[in-house]
């Protein structure tokens, strides 16, 4: 895992782990890497697996059964889901909605040419 410098370390693996359970690679009740593991595995302190563990359980994302290790939650996907609406809609629209006014562009011209309920595919690179 690459890791970048301008967020917490943390918080990009707690990312990680979202973006995993969004994408159906972690399954609800399915059990996760250990602290341990998941800081040799990603080439990171225990202390700082352990801190993103933290932030994951207090949102009730993941679980611990204690002496066996760390679950995701049955409602992790919708929690994830929720949290990243709220996050995109708090810092993501404000700049699309300014670029759309600088670009003359309504909302409701972004997807005219698209089936509704659908969005065009985003660039992969």
């Amino acid at each position: 895992m690459e890791f970048e410098n301008n967020r917490p370390i943390y918080l990009q693996i707690c990312d990680s782990i979202c973006e995993r359970i969004l994408s159906g690679d972690l399954q609800p009740g399915g059990r996760i890497a250990s602290v341990r593991d998941l800081g040799a595995e990603i080439g990171v302190n225990p202390n700082t697996a352990m801190r993103s563990y933290e932030k994951l359980t207090d949102a009730g994302i993941i679980f611990n059964k204690r002496g066996i290790g760390y679950f995701i939650a049955d409602n992790a996907r919708e929690i994830v889901l929720q949290q990243q609406r709220e996050e995109f809609i708090r810092n993501e629209v404000p700049s699309i909605m300014k670029r759309l006014r600088l670009l003359g562009l309504k909302p409701s011209e972004i997807f005219k040419d698209t089936p509704e309920g659908t969005f065009p595919e985003a660039n992969k690179n």
